[in-house]
């Protein structure tokens, strides 16, 4: 078993976290610096899905944590990845991954 992990700050994770919204009439998902919504009439229809509240992302931050070791027990290889960095380069870097993945690492080294 294998897993790729993305590694972040918990200051980044509430960045991108506590900054998404949903067009309530469109269903569309926005987040406020990285994909704005397109007009100022939908930015102020948009919602904010309870969980995406500081206080349940802290909350969940903490609960993860908790179960790190558990996580790290159970996939015996991985891949890392900086999630601190911009999103598209987290996610192309991810994208690579699953096309040409690295050399496996164990995930106990990169913790």
């Amino acid at each position: 078993k294998a897993v790729v992990s993305t590694q972040s700050t918990g200051d980044t994770i509430v960045e991108r976290l506590s900054l998404r919204r949903t067009d309530p009439v469109t269903g569309d998902q926005f987040h406020l610096i990285y994909n704005p919504p397109p007009t100022l009439e939908m930015k102020r229809r948009l919602k904010t899905n309870p969980r995406d509240s500081e206080p349940a992302i802290d909350e969940d931050i903490v609960s993860f944590d908790t179960c790190l070791e558990d996580l790290v027990d159970f996939y015996s290889t991985s891949q890392s990845v900086n999630g601190d960095q911009d999103p598209h380069t987290v996610f192309e870097t991810l994208e690579s991954l699953l096309v040409k993945p690295l050399p496996k690492q164990t995930l106990k080294s990169v913790i």
